[in-house]
């Protein structure tokens, strides 16, 4: 008789509180205690909550702080929610309001006390930190630009139904965060509690579902679960292809774990959009791996069962027969910065925010400019693109003189070229001194290093060319490294690997290129594929498409492969 499979602790704890309730209200109600036990440390993901700790003080002390992410379908926010979001970051946070690469909000350097009043600060503004985090579905992500079609408010309200079918059910976040309330975890109707989709032990791991509108790749699709490409025909949303099994987090050294990108396997209706998205998520509760959290995601189903098995569990699990996947291409990931006007007369205007970092600083004041903004005009839309950045929407034209003015005023640009063409296209994670999976620098070290590489590509005559490059602290690729044309990923203080050859449209991985370099050695290391790229690019091609077709390829220059 074969053994039994060891599940891991994730596993056994879920099961023996399903409620996911923990002693969590019990600590947070503890004066005494600073921190949550490592279980509950657990169980706080599942309500949008990391226990962390200030990285930079544990040579003297261990400083606990909480992130708090909420989640927010589709990145779109009201005027008067992103106001509650900038009170709550001053009143509970530490002054910023950081942007994530899945159009959420994250809140840093909370402390214990006031995880709960930040909680419900965001629960009363009618936005959630449930399922930001956790064994669950996250943030159900959206395009946020509208300049192209108008099937985008469909797609948007799409986004919204899968997002509010596929949310779990827990009493447990109500009572911990706005009640106040320890659950009995004793009670059978707790002991025995089993979610309507996500069963008594949730999903081995987090589940990304997304959506776009080609030509514009700018949620990196592929990178998801399941995505849901939109095919429009003359400005009607005709349906989706379904892109299954992306992802990109990896372990370094360990070959069973690797970046993916999905594979297309059909087209739908959009009416059958929440069961396709239901069915691929309950397909991972039921075959993912509870035994090996490093290889306990969706991905690998797709993986080693194939495209087709799994097309074929959707179709079975949600009732649909899926129609050959229509054609469609994707051209950029990037965001249109500065003032555009929308396919329905109204304008948006794309404001960089560098990492995604909200914050005011000396000679740019965007955190004030944005609250004065929300307050002054109301009726418009805050939008948080994929790639960290803030659109404001829904502008009339009578407005929009007076919104570049009140931003002149604190600093910040608004027009196409509000930061160089490298910075522009750039993004990185927090990594240190937050996130406690951080190996290296990357938020604090991303904008020298472009300022740097800024220098090599002007000694190589590419001076404002554009280079997708995106920084991560460790290989787990919260800002999508492997799809960069340059990508950095911390493997110990100062020193990173180097992946080269992705493409502008998010639709190739990069590959491996340099397995560990210091962070004085960049320099070196870029110079001569920078130059030779000048030199020997066909017209137009790009630097990733470049370094696919030619520096990827070689086997006896004096390049790593």
């Amino acid at each position: 008789m074969s053994e039994a499979v060891k599940l891991t602790h994730n596993e056994d704890i879920k099961a023996a509180i399903p409620t996911v309730a923990g002693t969590i209200a019990a600590t947070i109600a503890d004066a005494g205690a600073d921190h949550f036990s490592q279980d509950d440390y657990e169980f706080l993901k599942f309500h949008g909550v990391y226990q962390q700790d200030d990285r930079d003080l544990r040579k003297t002390a261990k400083k606990y702080i909480m992130m708090a992410r909420a989640s927010i379908p589709g990145g779109v926010m009201t005027a008067a929610q992103w106001m509650a979001f900038d009170d709550l970051a001053a009143q509970y946070g530490n002054q910023t309001l950081r942007i994530t690469t899945r159009q959420g909000i994250q809140f840093h350097g909370v402390l214990k006390p006031n995880v709960r009043s930040l909680i419900q600060g965001i629960n009363h503004s009618l936005l959630t930190t449930i399922s930001a985090c956790g064994d669950v579905r996250r943030n159900v992500m959206a395009p946020p630009t509208p300049a192209y079609t108008l099937a985008r408010a469909q797609v948007l309200e799409d986004c919204r139904r899968v997002a509010q079918a596929t949310r779990p059910q827990t009493r447990a976040y109500h009572a911990i965060w706005i009640e106040g309330v320890q659950l009995n975890l004793d009670d059978p109707e707790n002991k025995n509690f089993s979610d309507p989709l996500y069963g008594k032990a949730y999903l081995p791991r987090k589940f990304k579902i997304a959506f776009a509108i080609p030509p514009v790749n700018d949620i990196d699709i592929f990178t998801n679960c399941i995505g849901f490409i939109a095919i429009a025909e003359d400005e009607r949303l005709a349906g989706y292809n379904v892109a299954a099994g992306g992802g990109l987090g990896r372990s370094h050294g360990n070959i069973q774990t690797y970046p993916r990108l999905a594979d297309v396997v059909g087209f739908l209706p959009p009416e059958k959009v929440v069961d396709v998205a239901r069915a691929a998520l309950t397909i991972h509760r039921d075959y993912g791996d509870r035994a090996d959290r490093k290889h306990a995601r969706f991905k690998y189903i797709v993986a080693e069962r194939g495209p087709e098995w799994v097309r074929a569990e959707i179709e079975k699990r949600a009732g649909i027969r899926l129609e050959p996947a229509r054609p469609f291409t994707f051209d950029t990931t990037g965001d249109l910065y500065g003032w555009r006007e929308a396919v329905d007369g109204k304008w948006f205007l794309t404001i960089f925010v560098e990492s995604g970092r909200v914050r005011d600083m000396e000679g740019r004041r965007l955190k004030t400019a944005l609250r004065q903004i929300a307050e002054k005009f109301n009726d418009i839309e805050f939008r948080l693109s994929a790639n960290q950045n803030v659109i404001l929407a829904n502008v009339i034209e009578e407005d929009r003189d007076a919104i570049t003015e009140l931003l002149t005023g604190h600093g910040v640009g608004s027009g196409h070229r509000q930061t160089t063409a490298l910075h522009a296209a750039a993004m990185a994670c927090p990594a240190l001194p937050t996130c406690g999976l951080a190996l290296a620098e990357s938020e604090r070290m991303l904008p020298g290093l472009i300022d740097r590489i800024e220098k090599l590509c002007e000694e190589a005559g590419l001076a404002g060319e554009e280079i997708v490059i995106r920084s991560t602290g460790c290989p787990n690729g919260c800002a999508r490294p492997y799809l960069a044309e340059i990508g950095f990923v911390g493997k110990a203080p100062g020193r990173y690997q180097i992946w080269l050859g992705g493409d502008t449209g998010g639709t190739r991985l990069a590959r491996l290129w340099k397995e560990v370099v210091k962070d004085a050695d960049i320099e070196s290391e870029l110079r001569p594929a920078l130059t030779r790229y000048a030199n020997e690019r066909f017209n137009r091609e790009t630097f990733g498409d470049w370094c696919d077709r030619v520096l990827l390829n070689e086997t006896t220059s004096g390049f790593s492969i």
